[in-house]
């Protein structure tokens, strides 16, 4: 069922992570979240809850959807349409956002499109990771992952800076927008959308895809069912499965937590204005990409595992450092390492998912993967509020996160995964075979 794609096809699939990255990048993190919770909600307070509320809404019905949608596309064998169905749903929502004009009466429109966006890519991220092994040999995946994650980084960046020069920090923004009503911020919607479909054009015409399996539409919905009841009852049984999931849900919540609070530490407790957090945003972004591109090679050298490892331990002790440092110049330097361990860590977990499920339920299990992702999203903010809230201190609070790496480090250090990837090992074949009832890990 392998696809081994050309050169040519390998770039054109990095080159949707240089697409999707700029909705991550400017939608959801830097512009229009601020500009929402500035210039749309009521006061700052309510507009950032009420967009907290809405991602938490999309993150559900991403984990809801994932596996099942895997699942059927796994009996329908094609990824790349379903791609394209949940790229275009975030393209259009994107473009809606123009509307979304500086008054509370667009609060819940804009929420509910942003969200719908969301979900369009999240879902289609599921379906572009699960092409991964099929485009490359074994040996090689974790430099293809490690690359175009760090070429992400790169998209979301360019888009970024490209729409604060043109639009945002611009005393005359291009096409003449008007700055009262918020044109120039509210232009960065249909500028993501249309970054989004042009460079995602690449891997629709350039990239391999699986063949479509023989039967109706309606048969890979009952087929595709059929496998995620038996994958859902099974995957307990696969004890290096459910750890890695496990694991991955652990620390995720912890980069998650870092990216969504690491704004906030800086200027509460380093007194960093809002031109400041979003260059300490970018700084992030920018050693996160060097690092996933530094550590692709790790990866393919050492291990998907090892190199998480690595990563995590990266991200304990310069995160812990980050909480203990009393100047903002130290906590600049602590910032920019601290994202040199980020990009590994997502991108080497992509790796060790792709090499650790079965052949034939790759979306499947990168639906689960999702879910993993997102099942607990809420709980790493939660922890932290609370513990902020408790001791009046957003120190302590980011301290927090510290537990998810540390619990995530535990776990995956405890994974078997000796001979992962040689065709040899039983075990390995066992998982690549398809949940049938064999199981002794």
């Amino acid at each position: 069922m392998s696809a081994v794609a050309s050169n040519r096809g390998l770039i054109a699939w990095a080159f949707y992570d240089w697409a999707n990255s700029a909705f991550a990048a400017v939608i959801i993190t830097f512009v229009f979240a601020t500009y929402f919770s500035q210039g749309i909600a009521t006061d700052p307070v309510v507009g950032t809850a009420s967009w907290g509320w809405a991602m938490t809404a999309s993150g559900l019905v991403i984990a809801l959807l994932s596996p099942v949608l895997g699942a059927i596309a796994d009996a329908g064998g094609r990824r790349k349409p379903w791609i394209f169905v949940f790229t275009w749903l975030c393209v259009i929502g994107c473009g809606l956002l123009w509307t979304a004009e500086p008054s509370a009466e667009w609060v819940l429109f804009t929420l509910i499109v942003v969200a719908i966006a969301n979900v369009g890519f999240e879902i289609a991220t599921v379906f572009y990771n699960a092409m991964l092994p099929d485009l490359t040999q074994r040996q090689h995946m974790g430099r293809l992952s490690g690359w175009s994650w760090g070429f992400g980084y790169a998209g979301g960046l360019a888009c970024l800076i490209f729409a604060l020069l043109a639009f945002v920090q611009t005393e005359t923004p291009l096409f003449g927008l008007n700055r009262e009503t918020a044109e120039h911020i509210r232009i960065t919607g249909p500028l993501v959308g249309v970054w989004l479909f042009v460079f995602s054009l690449p891997l629709l015409f350039l990239t391999p895809d699986r063949p479509s399996q023989s039967g109706s539409a309606a048969d890979a919905v009952r087929e595709g069912l059929r496998r995620l009841g038996k994958t859902i009852v099974d995957v307990g049984r696969q004890r290096r499965l459910a750890r890695f999931l496990i694991a991955h849900m652990l620390y995720v919540d912890g980069l998650n937590t870092l990216f969504a609070f690491g704004g906030i530490y800086a200027a509460g407790t380093f007194g960093l204005n809002m031109a400041d957090v979003i260059r300490f945003g970018i700084l992030l972004n920018v050693t996160a990409g060097l690092g996933a591109f530094a550590f692709a090679w790790i990866d393919d050298w050492l291990g998907p595992k090892r190199t998480i490892l690595i990563a995590l331990f990266g991200l304990i002790v310069f995160g812990m450092t980050a909480v203990l440092v009393t100047s903002a110049t130290a906590f600049w330097i602590t910032g920019a390492m601290l994202g040199i361990f980020v990009g590994p860590t997502q991108a080497a977990s992509r790796t060790l998912m792709a090499r650790l499920a079965p052949d034939e339920r790759q979306n499947e299990m990168f639906g689960l993967y999702a879910l993993s992702g997102k099942a607990t999203a809420f709980l790493g903010p939660m922890v932290l509020g609370t513990v902020t809230y408790w001791t009046d201190s957003q120190r302590l609070g980011m301290a927090t996160i510290l537990v998810f790496f540390a619990a995530g480090t535990w776990l995956l250090y405890g994974l078997d995964d000796t001979a992962i990837g040689d065709p040899k090992d039983t075990d390995h074949q066992q998982v690549r075979d398809g949940f049938d009832g064999i199981h002794r890990l």
